[in-house]
């Protein structure tokens, strides 16, 4: 997402010349470059108008600092502007009622199904909370289905009533069910449309005024451009939503929807969606986002995702492994899961500082470690714990086991040698925090 738009605007500062001031010349060529850049990204004509105003307004005139350029200072200016185009803070999910009734709303196709089932995951593994999904979509009996499967591996119950064609009926029959079983949160997900239709927005503005949810969230395709942009302003005069939800954000997409929505219906951009998994969404962080998109990495959100994955019981048994030197392969395959969980390694590796242009084409396989995995997999219980006793025979066997040979084998040992030896070695030295207490 957005490479296409970080390559362009990297262009475009780089017209820009000059020492000790921005000066209206020597910023004319640049902006114009800028907003070319988020036309064809699909941004609203009238926002890159307004955006690309604002960030000349700001620059005209400003001293530049000895130590910085002036195409330092306007990725400064440019950074601050996406930020507050895409919304400044972050902005969390109201969950004050009792039970908190959140309704879903969207075109078919959207995602929409698939993130009320993300979104109860994640309030029950990371909130705490009880959340019950309603399947409220009386037009298709696979969107029933599906919230039922997608309810079965996450653990949170369904409510639905296949037969009942009232979706006002069903929604309050829900809520009963949920503080009659102690639900304190209810995801309604309703019916979708191939396009914009009055008996639609009729009946999902019925449900409304019937639940008085606490969040109305829109759930947009960000790879429909522009049209995500008209239909959010349509289904917003009608429901006066609280918050959008972005999805397919890992695809193709130029990103113009999320550039574009905030400004254009003035409501915050609350969670992104970035895959199929249960996982691939996270909360709308704007400064984050603009930091993608000038090319200066994520790092705290990919920090967020390592602290998910880290558990500090494990950590303290695994340290003591390694100031023992005892670390092995099943200590090496556990890691390998926990970087796994993160998600998407190419989407992992673009969050860090300078990595995503250095990647860009660089095709990162989710498979990489999949050989890894195998040769480890194909060993025995001792061969694991003590890989020093891989003989030559034993080193056939595994790449027999494995669908590998002896030279990925020893490749492997070698990677797994190196890498006890630097963290026997992390180990010795003093860590700041908590890794440093013994």
């Amino acid at each position: 997402m957005f490479e296409n738009l970080s390559d362009r605007l990297e262009r475009s500062f780089k017209l820009l010349k000059g020492e000790g001031r921005i000066t209206e010349i020597n910023v004319a060529e640049t902006l114009k470059d800028v907003r070319k850049a988020l036309l064809d990204a699909d941004v609203n004509y009238k926002v890159a108008k307004t955006f690309t105003d604002t960030v000349k307004e700001k620059a005209l005139g400003q001293n530049v600092l000895t130590a910085v350029k002036p195409s330092q200072l306007m990725v400064k200016i440019v950074h601050d502007e996406l930020t507050a185009l895409m919304g400044g803070d972050t902005a969390d999910i109201n969950l004050s009622g009792k039970p908190a009734i959140i309704l879903m709303s969207g075109l078919q196709g959207s995602g929409k199904t698939t993130f009320s089932g993300k979104l109860a995951k994640m309030l029950k593994e990371k909130k705490g909370r009880h959340p019950l999904l309603v399947a409220d979509d009386i037009y298709r009996p696979a969107a029933i289905d599906q919230l039922k499967v997608l309810g079965e591996q996450i653990g949170v119950p369904v409510y639905s009533e296949p037969e009942n064609k009232n979706p006002v009926d069903i929604a309050q029959k829900a809520i009963q069910q949920a503080k009659k079983n102690g639900n304190d949160v209810v995801i309604i997900d309703t019916a979708g449309r191939l396009a914009i239709d009055e008996q639609m927005m009729t009946e999902i503005a019925a449900i409304k005024k019937a639940v008085t949810p606490d969040e109305i969230l829109f759930v947009v395709d960000s790879m429909t451009g522009q049209d995500a942009v008209n239909t959010a302003q349509e289904f917003n005069d009608r429901l006066d939503f609280t918050g959008v939800v972005l999805t397919k954000l890992d695809g193709d997409t130029r990103g113009g929807a999320a550039l574009s929505i905030r400004a254009v219906v003035n409501k915050p951009i609350k969670f992104a969606g970035t895959g199929e998994k249960m996982d691939a969404f996270d909360s709308f962080h704007p400064k984050r986002m603009a930091d993608r998109i000038l090319g200066m990495g994520d790092i705290v959100s990919l920090v967020e995702k390592a602290q998910e994955q880290y558990d500090e019981e494990e950590a303290r048994r695994l340290q003591k492994k390694i100031a023992k030197n005892q670390f092995d392969f099943n200590d090496f395959l556990s890691q390998i899961y926990q970087i796994k969980k993160m998600g998407n390694l190419k989407d992992l590796a673009s969050m860090i500082p300078g990595m995503g242009k250095m990647i860009k084409d660089v095709d990162i396989d989710d498979d990489a470690f999949k050989s890894i995995e195998a040769i480890i997999h194909s060993m025995t219980p001792d061969e694991r714990t003590r890989p020093e006793i891989l003989n030559g025979s034993r080193k056939v066997r595994i790449a027999k086991g494995s669908g590998t040979n002896v030279v990925e084998i020893n490749r492997l040992l070698k990677q797994f040698d190196e890498t006890r030896k630097m963290m026997k070695m992390m180990t010795t030295q003093k860590l700041p925090g908590k890794f440093g207490k013994r």
